[in-house]
């Protein structure tokens, strides 16, 4: 690893209630004419891009709503197409990852030419991408202020991941107001992934004094408002602060990478369509426990972030503390523990480890891991009980 830290932001957040109010006013400074709205139709049926559509008045402006959980290429494909037909010279992402994501993929392809597909890795296009502003309506991902973008091959059943400076949207309008309408199921699955990019973030092998304060006022924002923002949605400060927390886990992991939860999360989603959060909520216990032998002193600050009396144990029971909390949370939550209601096939572990060995993410996890180890983690997950969901 490189012996100097760095960090970098290259997007403008605006932050605040009603900041989504503010698109207009980025529309006038910049003289955009002709705009793409990205999106899905569970928030076209919300009637929150009505909160958009208001604010643009005459401007001329399409609506492309296709966007799926897991994005795929042919989201992409899609919404570019809709885009050169209206010529549009910005896109705007409302929704949660994504839509954020496809936007990102149709801004590349936008002053880039070919598939999506030829641009796998790290700063493997040419082109700025056209200018996108970002509107997350999930306190989960943080993808208004990363520099990756991650979109399912439907083909070959894989995830794969775009990064790269030029890659972050230029603007974020980060309004907690617009997270209210989130149902609980889908509040819980994408606040333990914030979560879970909190807890990567600090422990990975990247990490620098700025993204680890970063990660654990994230980890304490999310772990103390999180059960609140699923059975009172409509507490706006626990929204508040769960907007926050995703936000600054963000920012952290954007700069650290995160580590075996999300290389391991990726080919669960992609074959069997488990919900990125879902997948990451139901991994990081597992993996946590392979972690903390690695960097038990890690370990014991989260549990201290997340609240855990630990006088008078010893490093090891502070750090399987952290581990405790964070099972708990899922369970107060109605996360599933296991994968038992996805009928995942034993048969198909071994192309999963060998897919999310291929992740980047896998470098910087704390603890060395073997494909032995990702086959194992793997079978510890599959478990045999179902949960109830919210």
């Amino acid at each position: 690893m490189n012996k100097f830290g760095f960090f970098k932001n290259p997007t403008q957040i605006t932050y605040g209630l009603e900041a989504a109010t503010q698109l207009r006013d980025i529309i006038d400074q910049e003289s955009f004419k002709n705009i793409l709205i990205i999106t899905d139709s569970g928030i076209v049926k919300t009637g929150l891009i009505e909160l958009l559509t208001r604010q643009l008045g005459n401007i001329n402006y399409a609506i492309f709503d296709g966007t799926k959980p897991n994005p795929t290429v042919r989201n992409c494909e899609d919404a570019l197409e809709l885009l050169v037909e209206i010529r549009a010279d910005v896109v705007v992402a409302m929704g949660g990852g994504s839509s954020i994501d496809v936007a990102k993929a149709v801004c590349l392809l936008a002053t880039n030419e070919g598939s999506i597909v030829g641009y796998e890795g790290i700063d493997t296009f040419s082109n700025d991408i056209l200018p996108l502003i970002a509107i997350p309506t999930t306190a989960g991902t943080a993808s208004e202020v990363t520099t990756f973008t991650v979109i399912t091959d439907e083909v070959r059943q894989y995830k794969f991941t775009i990064g790269g400076i030029r890659l972050a949207p230029k603007w974020a309008l980060v309004d907690p107001l617009v997270t209210k309408s989130l149902p609980p199921h889908i509040t819980a699955a994408t606040g333990l992934d914030a979560l879970v990019h909190a807890l990567e973030s600090y422990t990975s092998k990247m990490a620098t004094p700025i993204s680890k304060a970063l990660a654990r006022e994230a980890i304490r924002k999310i772990s103390a408002n999180l059960r609140q923002a699923v059975y009172s949605g409509d507490n706006i400060k626990a929204r508040e602060n769960m907007l926050m927390g995703s936000l600054l886990a963000g920012l952290a992991f954007n700069n650290t990478r995160l580590g075996n939860c999300h290389a391991l999360s990726h080919p669960v989603s992609a074959i069997y369509g488990v919900p990125h959060g879902v997948a990451n909520s139901i991994l990081i216990p597992h993996i946590m426990e392979f972690n903390s032998l690695a960097v038990p002193e890690l370990f014991s600050d989260i549990a201290e972030d997340m609240g855990e009396n630990l006088d008078g144990l010893t490093l090891m029971e502070r750090a399987n503390s952290a581990i405790h909390a964070v099972k708990k949370l899922s369970e107060d939550i109605n996360i599933p523990s296991d994968f038992s209601q996805y009928n995942i096939d034993e048969g198909s572990l071994d192309r999963m480890a060998k897919d999310a060995l291929l992740s980047g993410n896998i470098a910087v996890n704390p603890r060395t891991t073997t494909y032995e180890d990702v086959i194992d983690l793997y079978r510890k997950s599959i478990g045999g009980v179902k949960v109830r969901t919210i």
